[in-house]
């Protein structure tokens, strides 16, 4: 794993569990096990959701990658301790719980 991936899970690891798992070139993050954004090029995009949609209304909004579908909130904001719990809680709550997998 690399410095920033790192620099982001103990960032964000006073809110709860993130593990940062590696997936076709780049990286998803989750957090208390719902998937909340992917790491690209040591950039972090998080999911939208109501809470990061009104916490981060100043970010870039950007595909984390080439011919992704998803318009995701660029996050640079890693100092400012309440905002990440605030977006985390918020987010944790709104996003879907994890689909299992089917059994082939």
């Amino acid at each position: 794993m690399n410095e920033f991936n790192e620099y982001v899970r103990a960032s964000f690891s006073e809110s709860g569990d993130i593990v940062i798992k590696s997936m076709m070139g780049g990286y998803l993050v989750y957090f208390n096990g719902k998937l909340i954004g992917d790491i690209c090029n040591n950039e972090l995009f998080l999911k939208r959701t109501p809470t990061s949609d009104r916490l981060l209304a100043d970010s870039e909004l950007r595909y984390p990658y080439e011919g992704s579908k998803t318009l995701m909130h660029v996050f640079d904001n890693f100092d400012d301790k309440t905002l990440i719990m605030n977006l985390l809680d918020g987010m944790y709550a709104e996003l879907p719980e994890k689909q299992p997998r089917k059994a082939r």
